[in-house]
């Protein structure tokens, strides 16, 4: 990939409206960053917006600059290291920015995530499994959290442990594992698809949560309220046809009910590492493809007019729709309506969910 191409797609996911969906479809549909970003403006006017605010190339610049002076380096969504199965999940992003051995991630990993005010015996239980699960050449992956993440961490920390954090590569969240994201970034792996200088926003938790679950073959909760973000990071997991696995607790712990609740609905009980091992199981190959090495411009079919884009946008609305919806009551093809929905998202009309589901902004 040239210094240009490469330019194009930072500046490209850096620009407001662009979403990991709409990316793709934009690199998969022009056949370049290059080529995409000159097709903004238009897409953007057709979807009823106005100009949109190209990331300029001077910022794209300085993040490369910046991020090789971390010792870091972005991680394109085709390069042969990026995660296969993280490719595969719904909203992947297109490019990562790693600081350590990436080629860890090509071993069978498993997510470990819990509350932040775990207790210390789900403590204890995280840094035991997390060092039982190294010591088996299986790769621990966890958001870098207070509590149960902390712990998977540290006692993952004789094998390989990938942290996946909210914030860019040089801010540390929470301060007190500075020295934690230090070493893991420069004796394992640290992850961000956020570019560097930015602080861990709440928006961007749920968006490391999905990372988290699509790294995984599989994810283990220990200790979770019914609504805290290990919850989402195992609804996420299962959405994208990974194992969910949770520890048992009292009913009469409040940490314990979101796990209790997993077990309930289907996830597999976990009490030793021989646990996570067999619910694994081997790994189905046909789970991850060989990526794309190079796109040729796609053809799809143009909406006849206003009048058929008009059909398309009054199917939406506030509350989420599933696409295949939209596409079955519109009556167009696929490719038409989803070309629709990307103007509408470019124009900041439309936003994304979970689910391959739309609404109206």
């Amino acid at each position: 990939m040239t210094h240009a191409e490469r330019l194009a797609r930072i500046r490209l996911i850096r620009t407001p409206h662009v979403g990991p969906v709409s990316w793709y479809q934009l690199i998969q549909r022009f056949g370049s960053g290059e080529a995409a970003l000159a097709a903004l403006p238009e897409l953007a006017l057709r979807g009823g917006g106005g100009k949109p605010r190209i990331a300029p190339a001077e910022l794209a610049e300085r993040e490369m600059t910046r991020v090789a002076d971390l010792g870091a380096r972005h991680l394109f969504h085709d390069e042969p290291d990026y995660p296969a199965l993280l490719r595969e999940a719904e909203g992947a992003p297109p490019i990562l920015i790693v600081r350590g051995d990436a080629a860890m991630l090509r071993r069978p990993c498993v997510a470990i995530v819990g509350a932040r005010n775990a207790s210390a015996v789900a403590c204890r239980f995280a840094r035991q499994m997390a060092s039982d699960l190294a010591a088996r050449d299986v790769t621990v992956v966890s958001g870098l959290a207070r509590g149960v993440d902390t712990a998977a961490h540290v006692g993952a920390l004789g094998g390989s442990t990938a942290a996946v954090i909210a914030s860019g590569i040089d801010i540390a969240f929470p301060p007190e594992n500075a020295a934690l994201q230090d070493k893991i970034g420069a004796d394992q792996l640290l992850i961000s698809e956020q570019p560097p200088g930015t602080e861990p926003l709440a928006r961007h938790f749920p968006a490391r949560n999905r990372i988290i679950a699509g790294l995984a073959h599989g994810t283990l909760v220990i200790e979770a309220a019914p609504k805290s973000g290990s919850l989402i990071t195992a609804r996420r997991a299962g959405d994208y046809g990974r194992e969910v696995m949770a520890v048992p607790g009292s009913p009469l712990d409040s940490r314990a009910q979101g796990c209790n609740m997993l077990i309930r609905e289907g996830a597999t009980l976990i009490q030793s590492v021989d646990d996570v091992l067999e619910a694994l199981g081997p790994i189905d190959t046909r789970m991850v493809r060989e990526p794309v090495q190079q796109y040729a411009p796609v053809p799809v079919p143009e909406p006849s007019g206003m009048q058929d884009r008009d059909v398309v946008t009054g199917l939406l609305g506030p509350t989420p729709v599933a696409i295949d919806e939209i596409v079955r009551q519109s009556g167009h093809p696929a490719a038409s309506v989803q070309l629709v929905l990307l103007e509408l998202e470019l124009a900041g009309r439309l936003a994304r969910h979970a689910g391959a589901r739309v609404s109206l902004l």
